[in-house]
C-alpha cells in the first residue's frame, strides 16, 4: 500500500518523519534533499508508519459539544471545574473555583471560554517557556499561541516556538513537558537518546507527563 506524505523543506540538518493526529505523514527535510532519498527512508520506516497510520486513534473523530448549562464540567490546568450560568449581566468569563458566564451571553459561551483559555495560555505559558529556555541555554525567536488542529507544539529551525492553546487544559507537569520537548528540539532535531537525555535533565519525571498526554490527549482536543 502506498504511503502518501507531504515534504516540508527547511534549514534543518536531518530528515524527520511525523504522523500527525489526523494520520497524515509529514517529512521535514533539509533544503536540497533528493526525493529518492526521502522515498527510501519512507520505505525503510514502512512498518512503523503503517502501525501509526492504522492504529487505534486516541483522538476521537466525533467530538462532544457542551450545552453550556449550569453543572457542566470544564478542565483547566488538569483540574475539573463546574460551569455556572448566572442571571447577572456581565461580559466575558469569571473564574473563582468555578467558571461563570452570564445567561445573556450563553449563545456565545464557546467563544468567550475560548478567549479565556487563550488568554490564560499566554499568561501561563510564556514565562515558563522563557524560564526553560534559559535553563537549556537556547535562544528562541517568536513565541506563538495558536489554534493548531494537529499539534500540541512545534519549533522551526529559526527558533520560532508555537504552542496549541488547548494545552492549558493539561496539568502543569504536562505543560512543562510539552514546552521542554519543543525547546529541546533547538538542540537536537530528532528524538535521539541525546534528545531524551536533554528532556530528562529538565524534567526527571517526564515519562509520566508523556504517558498522561498519550492517554488524555482527546480530552484536551475536545470542544467545550
Amino acid at each position: 500500500m502506498e504511503i502518501k506524505y507531504e515534504i516540508r523543506y527547511s534549514e534543518r540538518k536531518t530528515i524527520g518523519i511525523t504522523v500527525e493526529r489526523d494520520r497524515s505523514v509529514v517529512v521535514c527535510a533539509p533544503f536540497g534533499t533528493r526525493p529518492d532519498i526521502i522515498g527510501k527512508l519512507i520505505e525503510k520506516k514502512r512498518v512503523w508508519l503503517n502501525k501509526k497510520i492504522n492504529g487505534i486513534n486516541k483522538f476521537p473523530e466525533k467530538k462532544s459539544y457542551k450545552e453550556f448549562v449550569s453543572g457542566e464540567s470544564l478542565i483547566y490546568l488538569g483540574s475539573i471545574y463546574k460551569l455556572k450560568v448566572v442571571s447577572d449581566d456581565f461580559d466575558g468569563v469569571k473564574f473563582d473555583n468555578c467558571f461563570s458566564i452570564s445567561i445573556h451571553n450563553r449563545n456565545k459561551a464557546n467563544m468567550l471560554l475560548k478567549e479565556f483559555y487563550q488568554s490564560g495560555a499566554k499568561e501561563i505559558l510564556v514565562p515558563r517557556i522563557k524560564r526553560f529556555a534559559e535553563n537549556l541555554g537556547v535562544k528562541h525567536s517568536k513565541i506563538l499561541i495558536t489554534d493548531s488542529k494537529y499539534r500540541w507544539g512545534s519549533c522551526t529551525p529559526k527558533g520560532n516556538i508555537t504552542f496549541n492553546w488547548r494545552i492549558i487544559k493539561a496539568p502543569v507537569n504536562v505543560i512543562d513537558y510539552i514546552i521542554v520537548h519543543e525547546l529541546a528540539h533547538l538542540l537536537e532535531s530528532n528524538h535521539t537518546a541525546t534528545f531524551w537525555n536533554i528532556v530528562s535533565v529538565q524534567l526527571p519525571q517526564y515519562k509520566k507527563a508523556k504517558e498522561w498526554l498519550k492517554e488524555n490527549g482527546g480530552v484536551l482536543d475536545a470542544e467545550f
